[in-house]
């Protein structure tokens, strides 16, 4: 099967307090082999790039309403209408706290789904024998970290 691959970079807010912010690039990537998960790969400045992986139908969620109880959480600034997007990451008692707007976001959402439909994950022909793999690279991962 081949492998597809949705790709997007955008420009976010990384808020470092409430006086200070600056906007980084942060590169979105959706594969085929990993039909569940999206990739954040944020650059900031002085530091090697640092890349987040959690659940598309999160960041879905995350740009209509508050969404995520783990390391991830994203909400709307407005849950009115299409507005900014809070990304909170959490590692242990360090948190990044970013600031995206969101048609970007929907954009990208859109051309995953164009790819892989929602809710038709399951039935991507190999991805139950990458499942126990990927599975077992987070767990390592999680370990290492």
């Amino acid at each position: 099967m081949m492998r597809e691959t949705v790709q997007a970079e955008v420009l976010m807010s990384f808020l470092v307090s409430e006086e200070l912010s600056f906007r980084i690039p942060v590169e979105l990537r959706y594969e085929t082999g990993d039909p569940y998960a999206v990739r954040m790969t944020f650059h900031l400045p002085g530091d090697a790039p640092v890349t987040w992986a959690f659940g598309r139908e999160l960041l879905l969620d995350g740009i209509n309403g508050p969404s995520g109880d783990g390391d991830v959480h994203i909400a709307p600034t407005d849950p009115d209408g299409l507005s900014d997007v809070m990304i909170r990451l959490q590692v242990g008692g360090d948190r990044a706290l970013f600031r995206a707007s969101a048609p970007p976001l929907v954009a990208f959402l859109d051309r995953t789904d164009k790819l892989v439909p929602l809710g038709q994950e399951r039935t991507l022909g190999d991805f139950e024998d990458h499942l126990e793999a990927a599975l077992g690279r987070i767990l390592a991962e999680e370990n290492a970290g």
